[in-house]
C-alpha cells in the first residue's frame, strides 16, 4: 500500500501536501479534527508565550479592521471618498439594520460602537476561511466564539441587575409572572436555565458549529479534487472542484449571515435586559 506523503508538520493536512491519488493504492486523506490543530509559531502548549496560526489570524484581523476604519474616518469629509463611503455604509448597516431595529434609536445608540465592533470582528474571523494562504476560519476554534459570547453575557447580566436591582433582575431572568398561577415555579426554573445557561451556550456554539462544518466541507471537496486527479478519476475531480467553487460562494454568504445573527442575538439579549418587567 502506498502511504500518503505528509509535510514536516504532522498536524497539517492540505490537498497539495500529499501525492496520494485514487487508483494508487492509498486511502483518501479525509479531513478531521487534525485539520483544526496547528503547531505553535513559537512557544509550546505549556508555555505562556504559545502563539499559533489562529492567534496570528485573529491579531491580523483586528489590525485590518482597526486600520480600515481609522483610514476611513481619520479625516472625514462632508462629501465622502470611496473608502469613507464603504465604511459609513457598513457602520450604518449595523446601526440601523440591527441595533435600531432591536433596541430602538434612543436606547440603542450607546451600544452601536460595541455591535459594529462585534459584527466586523466576527465577519473578518469568518472570512479568513476563503482568503488564500490563510484558508482557515478563526471562529471554527470554539475558544473564540466562547470569548465573544462571554463578553456579551457579562454585559447582558450587568445591565439586567443594574436596571432592575437584584430581585427585579432575578424576576427578569426567570420570567416571573403571578398570573401563571400553579405553573409559575416550573416556568421560572425553565426560564432561569434557558437565560442563564442555554442562551449564552447556543450563542457561542451556533457560530462555532457553522464555521466548523463549513470549513470541513471545503476541505473535503478540495482534498477530493486533488485525490481524484488520476486516470478516469479526473472527470470526478472536475465535479469536486465545481463543488469547491460552489461551497466557497455559499461560505461567503454564511460568513456574513453568522456575523449578523451573532450581533442580532447580542442586541436581543440587551433588549431583554433593558425591558421593563410587568
Amino acid at each position: 500500500m502506498k502511504e500518503p506523503a505528509v509535510s514536516a508538520d504532522p498536524t497539517q493536512v492540505l490537498a497539495f501536501e500529499t501525492d496520494c491519488h485514487i487508483f494508487d493504492g492509498c486511502g483518501f486523506p479525509a479531513p478531521g479534527l487534525h485539520s483544526f490543530l496547528f503547531e505553535p509559531i513559537f512557544g509550546d502548549a505549556d508555555s505562556s508565550l504559545y502563539f499559533n496560526k489562529t492567534m496570528l489570524l485573529a491579531f491580523l484581523g483586528t489590525v485590518i479592521i482597526v486600520g480600515f476604519f481609522w483610514a476611513a474616518f481619520r479625516k472625514p469629509k462632508v462629501v465622502p471618498g470611496k473608502l469613507q463611503m464603504v465604511a459609513e455604509a457598513g457602520y450604518d448597516f449595523v446601526r440601523r439594520g440591527i441595533v435600531y431595529e432591536t433596541l430602538g434609536k434612543r436606547e440603542g445608540e450607546k451600544y452601536v460602537p460595541l455591535m459594529v465592533s462585534l459584527f466586523f470582528f466576527v465577519w473578518m474571523m469568518n472570512l479568513w476561511s476563503i482568503i488564500p494562504l490563510a484558508q482557515f476560519p478563526v471562529t471554527s476554534i470554539i475558544a473564540y466564539p466562547v470569548g465573544l459570547a462571554l463578553i456579551v453575557y457579562v454585559i447582558w447580566m450587568s445591565l439586567t441587575f443594574k436596571k432592575h436591582g437584584f430581585v427585579g433582575g432575578f424576576k427578569n431572568l426567570t420570567g416571573y409572572d403571578k398570573s401563571l398561577g400553579p405553573v409559575l415555579p416550573m416556568v421560572m426554573v425553565i426560564e432561569f436555565f434557558s437565560n442563564v445557561l442555554v442562551r449564552p451556550f447556543t450563542h457561542a456554539v451556533r457560530l462555532f458549529a457553522n464555521m466548523f462544518a463549513g470549513h470541513t466541507l471545503l476541505l473535503l471537496f478540495t482534498i477530493a479534487s486533488w485525490y481524484l486527479l488520476n486516470g478516469i478519476g479526473i472527470a470526478y475531480a472536475g465535479v469536486s472542484f465545481v463543488m469547491v467553487l460552489a461551497m466557497t460562494a455559499f461560505e461567503l454568504f454564511i460568513q456574513a449571515v453568522q456575523a449578523y445573527v451573532f450581533v442580532l442575538l447580542a442586541c436581543s439579549f440587551i433588549q431583554g435586559a433593558l425591558a421593563e418587567h410587568h
